[in-house]
């Protein structure tokens, strides 16, 4: 059986039902229906699509203290984050073993060991509904420390799939150097980006990894207003001030030349689509093999070995 050549992808860009675990499962069920429906073979959610980016909240922390009402945020946010596996990735995989997909998606997991540490997490479903693996946020970003972990950096893995060999890094981790060439290395061809960042700068980023990769970029991300947050969040009261949208989106899917096949898809909920030819991933190497034969390793010396 020769190598598949042609892959049709898809990238959602939608919102969560914020701080509700079980309706952001829903919604991700019929998103995962209908991306399937017109063919998509593999189907990307934004960064913490389960159960949602508290973008803007304090959770009553800052430097030297941290309140009651602010915990008690956490701890909803904390009881809606997901166990892995679980009952609710029985119920996605499901889905995806329907739908004969594979289906990425982030997710906000529990630490079944502490029971006390959220991680964002990037987890892979194979077209069988397993979880094929996951890949925790090495760094969270900024105020993202005060409510994640930090993960353990022996998953920068690459899955070599029917569709390809798929991988990614979680938002900013996209401007790790060393992270992107821990994934170059694998011989990644399907890059996936989901990330809350929705500035028009990083549109370059993507791009950039594009024709450093010399990849497929699938960048995801959520379009989110101020009046999906729930009212009973102690401390929701403080976005007040903040504009009405409060994540405009940017998703948007790169050819290995770093042209843009799809988006970027701004101010509203939809879902994106290409058809790749994975020949362009080879062709795009012929002058610039980033792990190849650009890569000078008796000059520089680096190397990551997945578990």
């Amino acid at each position: 059986m020769g190598k598949k050549k042609h892959v049709r992808v898809a990238v959602v860009q939608a919102a969560s039902v914020l701080f509700n675990l079980e309706k952001s499962v829903e919604k991700s069920i019929e998103l995962i229906k209908k991306a399937a429906a017109l063919g998509a073979e593999l189907i990307l959610f934004p960064e913490a699509f389960l159960p949602g980016y508290p973008r803007g909240m304090d959770f009553g922390a800052v430097v030297g203290s941290r309140t009651l009402d602010g915990k008690k945020a956490w701890q909803i946010y904390f009881d809606n984050a997901l166990e892995l596996p679980g009952e609710f990735t029985d119920k996605i995989g499901k889905t995806v073993k329907e739908c004969r997909c594979h289906v990425v998606i982030g997710v906000i997991e529990k630490d079944a060991r502490s029971m006390g540490t959220l991680y964002c997490t990037m987890l892979y479903f194979g077209p069988d509904g397993k979880i094929m693996g996951k890949h925790r946020k090495l760094k969270p970003t900024g105020s993202e420390r005060i409510i994640w972990g930090e993960g353990q950096g022996d998953d920068l893995d690459v899955y070599h799939t029917s569709i390809g060999r798929i991988g990614g890094l979680i938002c900013w981790e996209n401007y790790m150097p060393l992270a992107r060439m821990a994934l170059y290395q694998q011989g990644i061809g399907i890059y996936l980006a989901p990330t809350a960042d929705a500035r028009d700068e990083w549109q370059a980023t993507v791009r950039h990894i594009a024709l450093e990769g010399r990849c497929f970029v699938l960048s995801c991300n959520q379009f989110v207003t101020k009046d999906m947050y729930p009212e009973n969040i102690p401390g929701v009261e403080k976005l007040a001030d903040e504009p009405n949208i409060m994540s405009k989106g940017g998703s948007v899917i790169i050819s290995p030349f770093g042209e843009a096949l799809a988006g970027p898809l701004f101010d509203k909920e939809d879902i994106l689509y290409a058809d790749l030819d994975l020949d362009w991933i080879t062709r795009g190497k012929m002058d610039f093999d980033v792990s190849g034969h650009y890569h000078r390793p008796d000059v520089f010396k680096f190397d990551y070995k997945p578990k």
